[in-house]
């Protein structure tokens, strides 16, 4: 008696997310699995889809997604869902677990637009918690080093004691077994740049002993962008560890030329033995805090530490000099944008400022009569909150090199959103709607960087076997039936940095789970996400 299907899609150009050429064949769906992958002729199911002249691939891996909190708010994952993306992995620097009753105030009450309850205290428990809550996308998490440092040693910029190390070890073997993928660093931003590489490497080889990874946004991107990788491949050689360099870039004019020597240390650590790997964004700017301005001194002893130093006459002086001073030492990212011109601003807590929503820097300080570094400072000052900004640091030229590795993949750095609600009460880089689809169409359809078989693999099967995610990735039977449906010759990024709420087009239908979550283009409000576990998952 032969089997009928839930769902078979027909007539496809199916792409095995395992780089392989496509070849036109039919997909079964039945339940969350997918059933069966070829010619299946006369087969039956309960319902058929022609997808003649689609391709036919598994669903996305955003590999660096910062939709933990927007999918508190909207679960449905619009901006990702209608490029492809099936699966968000969260986590840079800090995660939503182990976090303490304190640190869950202080989050509360850092929260700008979205405002949300923190029920859970561990990185399982806000897991369980989303797949509960109803989520469009899967959803899975690195364990921030950063939140690790909070617990043990709290904001201050000093070493951890060998007490305090122990501490953050035992959370690193409990959150491991939470279903955490591996230990994630943000190393410009404080408290996680405060430590060393030997308190890294400590936690790592933890990681390593559950078959997690290591990804960080290494210490600096710019002017020491050299020897921050370094120091990422002594952590993975040391610990015995795969490591990932998050949003791979080297950021400032004066730097650019050296993406060749980065990727030429890559591969020579690959070629050790080493499995280096990297993830970015398909934009020559990147978005976070006005923080990213200033040496990590300023922010000793956490945020309402900072905000008095930046009230402090004496402070503002010693803080104006270094800001403007070009450094070494650290990464400045109104250097590295080429000054104020170059930082546009796109998020704000308090309703008197959104109104300097998209001006640049150098606007707002006209506006004021302040200098660039004095504006800054006010305006963290005046918001209380760490303000969003776009900075214009890199070039397309490099974009390219880097998609050409066959060791990067693609994350878009953002939250998930809509252009709808609370969203839209704020800017959001273009990364957030168009990051996926400017991938395939910009770079490989028109610009044709890499093939469309290739670029599949990038976002599927690759990234899902770095991070040991078992059965997705790829169109196989008994795997999960997580599959885009997109027009190769249509998908298309729409996003701006000046108009960003804009859905990415050209991707038809995608399933979650076996569910169809998006239908000839639009959202069937079907939440069936589930949360993904690491290798070192223990129920």
């Amino acid at each position: 008696m032969s089997t009928q299907y839930d769902l078979i899609l027909r007539n496809g150009l199916l792409y095995d997310g395992l780089g392989n050429p496509p070849v036109a064949g039919d997909v079964a769906i039945l339940g969350k699995k997918i059933a069966a992958v070829g010619n299946l002729g006369d087969a039956t199911a309960k319902q058929d889809i022609d997808v003649h002249g689609l391709a036919v691939t598994p669903g996305f891996i955003n590999v660096m997604s910062w939709a933990n909190v927007s999918l508190i708010v909207d679960g449905k994952s619009q901006s990702d869902i209608r490029q492809g993306i099936t699966l968000e992995i969260i986590g840079e620097g800090s995660s939503e677990g182990p976090v303490t009753d304190q640190m869950k105030q202080d989050r509360i009450n850092r929260q700008a637009d979205i405002k949300y309850e923190i029920p859970w205290n561990t990185l399982g428990g806000y897991l369980e918690y989303m797949e509960k809550r109803g989520i469009a996308t899967n959803l899975a998490s690195y364990l921030g080093a950063a939140t690790l440092r909070i617990n043990a040693v709290g904001y201050d910029d000093r070493p951890a004691t060998p007490a305090e190390l122990e501490t953050m070890k035992k959370l690193t073997r409990q959150t491991m077994e939470e279903g955490a993928l591996g230990l994630s660093t943000a190393l410009i931003y404080p408290p996680g740049s405060y430590a060393d590489t030997q308190e890294l490497i400590e936690l790592s080889k933890v990681v390593s002993e559950y078959g997690g990874i290591y990804i960080s946004h290494i210490r600096n991107e710019g002017n020491s962008v050299l020897s921050a990788l370094d120091e990422l491949i002594t952590i993975a050689r040391e610990a015995n560890i795969g490591a990932e360099i998050y949003h791979l870039k080297a950021t400032g004019r004066k730097n650019w030329h050296k993406m060749d020597q980065v990727i030429d240390k890559v591969n020579a650590a690959r070629a050790e033995g080493l499995q280096i790997t990297a993830d970015m964004y398909t934009y020559h700017a990147s978005a976070t805090g006005l923080g990213a301005t200033m040496p990590d001194w300023v922010q000793d002893g956490g945020f309402t530490a900072w905000i008095q130093r930046l009230k402090d006459p004496e402070t503002r002086a010693r803080l104006y000099k270094e800001m403007m001073t070009e450094t070494d030492e650290w990464e400045s990212s109104l250097q590295g944008s080429g000054g104020a011109q170059g930082v546009l601003l796109r998020s704000f807590k308090s309703p008197h400022l959104k109104p300097l929503i998209g001006k640049t820097l150098a606007e707002v300080s006209e506006m004021r009569g302040t200098e660039p570094a004095y504006t800054i400072m006010d305006l963290i000052v005046e918001d209380n909150f760490n303000v969003g900004a776009v900075y214009f640091s890199m070039t397309e030229g490099n974009l390219a090199k880097q998609l050409k590795q066959p060791w990067v993949c693609i994350g878009s750095d953002s939250e998930s959103q809509a252009p709808e609600g609370v969203f839209i009460k704020s800017g959001v880089h273009p990364r957030a709607y168009g990051c996926f689809a400017r991938f395939l169409g910009k770079y490989v359809r028109d610009e044709k960087v890499l093939p469309l078989e290739e670029a599949v693999r990038r976002i599927t099967s690759f990234p899902a076997q770095v991070r040991k995610i078992k059965e997705r990735g790829q169109l196989t039977p008994g795997f999960y039936a997580d599959i885009a449906v997109f027009d190769p010759a249509a998908v298309q990024d729409h996003a701006t940095f000046a108009q960003p709420h804009q859905y990415s087009t050209g991707t038809t239908h995608v399933f979650v789970n076996g569910t169809q979550v998006l239908k000839d283009g639009e959202h069937t409000g079907a939440l069936p996400g589930m949360a993904v576990y690491g290798p070192g998952y223990r129920k």
